[in-house]
């Protein structure tokens, strides 16, 4: 407790008593586990500055979140609180940038070399693809995985640090009949990024942990004095190693995070990372945030007797000081339509009463299960936003200008040279790969990397090749800058805009809005100062849409927030409802198979449920066309979410869609005819 009387650091202020104690606790392992709404951002940024103003340099801090946007949000608290200047010197950012510096730094110490590039999940896919192509995998009468499959094998198995074999059987059985293929096109991609001068997102994790046990470990373990993590549920094994390694197993660790929202285990994040903590920790302090922020009690009532069947947890039980609210709502809907209506009606209810679109959102388990709910906002013409779908940097034609700039910062990317070349008119695979050998070779002669022998000398390409091929020298050329002096990014990606102004109308539709993209990316680059540090930073810390731009999206507008749940984590708003809760979507069948799905499934629903403030309401659809467009074929019927039994009582139950036909109306109908009834009274 801390003393009225006593001038309290501004810090400090409006804290309540656990906060402040996990705030000031100064050496050794602190686990802090923070409840959904309990003020851990607030925290968290309150220790950066306690640190700080105790004495502690800010260069010696680490702090690592799982987004560049969190990291930076905490250091703008603390800088709000202490010297904005030394706040900044605080090394912050996620696990994969923070790897990403150190290995620029201290790569060659385990064998990469200087000018690496970092290729995201996408690449991994395409090389895989390559791969599996060459070693004619999946060209025989027998089925092989396809290359998104391999890579997801790749990352599980060495984020969980389990066999190959053993990943196959607990997560991937239907592949355990090609493990030697698929152990064979690991080593081959391994080889590959090598060769090429690439590593990919796990390699970052995996150079960070090799750094601590190479001759610069104790140079690197010395850089920090404390170590702080944020969101330490969604750790994998590999972090959690180096983690240990760094601080020891008595250092100045602190982490936090909250059991019950674990919900990334297909990222390979464990839950078992924050639950063995005090057994990893021995000395570790454990601090406990349950006073909850955010909600209502009603909705708390909810979501703490969901979490309460979990077979294991840390025992806390979420409480608020916030006035009752409504109590939530539990609406079983005839079907998917009905659900749609009702959902559509709460929502402009709840607008009328004084809650703008943007504070309300319709939360679901996966992407496909907000399409009938999207067909009825637009046919209302209710706008909306949705997230969890297509990432701004998964699209294809933002990939192709990516990938020029790949080429400038390394030569040596093969996958990027390959991806440049196809968008030339008249290049197709086989034309790509003669091209890149004949450069090869030419360069290899001459003494010339990659683009050097490409600017330099001719290229066996057709005559409709020609043309564009000029264009893309010329602009990358331009963009390589002179006396060794690059220009800023943002002046490379207006120059390479050229070349996609050239072909992208030929290999795209809707060409003016993609350039559109272009023009966001360059705005994007005016942060930056080197080339190389934009590719890695936007590549290991990707924008979700255009709209991550702008500080204020779509200001002139109203929109209601569409969201899968594994988005949605960390949002708030006053309305959420959370629809096609059913069993079989909400648990999903599919993560029901997979070692701890059953729990995570239930976290997922928490999650999902502590996002409401003020109203929150799950819908039930009861009938499931098997057509979804189409209410005349076969269906089946859903139980609601086991997940909701133990939190019945604390919901307001009700239903809708009853004026629609039932199994039951139509078979008390049959052989009726009230029409004839009523016409035969008229003769």
């Amino acid at each position: 407790m801390f003393d009225i009387d006593v001038d309290v650091p501004e810090y400090l202020e409006g804290l309540n008593d656990r906060q402040r104690d996990a705030v000031v606790h100064w050496t050794g392992p602190l686990l802090v586990i923070a409840g959904a709404g309990s003020g851990k951002t607030r925290t968290l940024a309150a220790r950066v500055a306690h640190l700080i103003e105790t004495g502690t340099d800010p260069d010696r801090i680490l702090l690592l979140t799982f987004s560049r946007r969190a990291s930076s949000e905490m250091l703008r608290r603390a800088g709000g609180v202490v010297d904005a200047a030394s706040a900044s010197m605080v090394w912050g950012g996620t696990f994969h940038s923070i790897a990403n510096r150190l290995l620029r730094r201290y790569g060659q110490a385990v064998g990469l070399a200087e000018g690496f590039t970092v290729i995201d999940r996408s690449d991994t896919e395409s090389l895989f693809g390559i791969l599996r192509t060459q070693h004619g995998f999946g060209t025989r009468r027998r089925r092989f995985p396809r290359k998104e499959t391999i890579a997801s094998i790749y990352s599980r198995t060495v984020n969980a640090r389990t066999p190959l074999a053993d990943t196959l059987e607990q997560r991937f059985p239907y592949c355990l009949e090609h493990v030697d293929e698929i152990a064979t096109l690991f080593t081959g991609y391994t080889e590959r990024k090598r060769e090429t001068n690439v590593v990919d997102y796990d390699d970052l994790l995996l150079y960070w942990q090799a750094l601590l046990s190479s001759p610069v470990a104790e140079t690197v373990r010395g850089l920090f004095d404390h170590v702080l993590v944020d969101e330490y549920q969604d750790t994998n094994h590999v972090q959690a190693q180096i983690l240990t390694s760094l601080c020891g197993t008595d250092g100045n660790l602190t982490v936090v995070g909250d059991d019950a929202q674990s919900i990334y285990s297909f990222r390979a994040a464990t839950v078992e990372n924050i639950l063995s903590f005090p057994d990893v920790y021995p000395g570790a302090r454990v601090v406990t945030l349950d006073r909850n922020y955010r909600s209502t009690p009603e909705i708390l009532d909810v979501a703490n007797a969901v979490i309460a069947a979990s077979e294991s947890a840390f025992d806390k039980q979420l409480w608020t000081e916030r006035s009752n609210g409504p109590i939530p709502e539990l609406v079983t809907c005839y079907d998917e339509a009905a659900q749609a209506d009702w959902v559509c009606e709460r929502v402009l209810e709840l607008r009328e009463r004084g809650i703008d679109l943007r504070d309300q959102a319709v939360l679901f388990r996966t992407g496909h299960h907000s399409g009938g709910l999207e067909i009825e906002l637009v046919r209302r013409g209710i706008p909306f936003v949705k997230f969890g779908g297509l990432k701004f940097l998964e699209a294809a034609h933002v990939k192709d200008l990516l990938a020029m700039l790949r080429i400038l910062d390394n030569p040596r990317d093969e996958l990027a040279w390959n991806r440049v070349l196809l968008m030339l008119p008249g290049v197709g695979p086989a034309t790509a790969h003669k091209v890149l050998a004949h450069v090869e070779e030419v360069g290899v002669k001459a003494g010339k990397d990659r683009l050097e022998a490409f600017l330099t000398y001719d290229v066996p390409v057709g005559r409709e090749t020609r043309e564009v091929l000029g264009l893309l020298r010329d602009v990358l050329d331009d963009c390589r800058g002179t006396g060794g002096k690059e220009p800023e990014p943002s002046i490379q990606i207006d120059r390479l805009a050229d070349l996609c102004e050239a072909v992208f109308p030929i290999i795209y539709d809707d060409a003016t809005a993609r350039l559109g993209d272009i023009e966001h990316l360059g705005a994007l680059a005016g942060e930056y100062t080197t080339r190389s540090r934009f590719l890695t930073e936007i590549t290991l810390d990707p924008p979700a849409s255009t709209t991550d731009f702008a500080d204020v999206p779509y200001i002139d507008d109203d929109y209601l927030i569409l969201s899968t749940i594994h988005s949605a984590k960390g949002g708030e708003w006053r309305g959420v409802t959370v629809i096609h809760a059913a069993d079989g979507n909400i648990p999903s069948d599919m993560a029901l198979s997979e070692p701890g799905g059953l729990e995570e499934e239930r976290r997922l629903l928490y999650v999902a449920l502590t996002r409401a403030k003020d109203h929150l309401a799950v819908t039930v659809p009861q009938r499931f066309y098997h057509n979804r467009f189409s209410t005349n074929g076969t269906h089946s019927y859903a139980l609601p979410s086991r997940f909701l039994d133990p939190s019945m009582a604390n919901f307001q139950a009700s239903a809708t869609g009853v004026g629609a036909v039932s199994d039951e109306m139509i078979a008390a109908a049959a052989g009726t005819d009230p029409v004839a009834e009523v016409l035969g009274e008229l003769w």
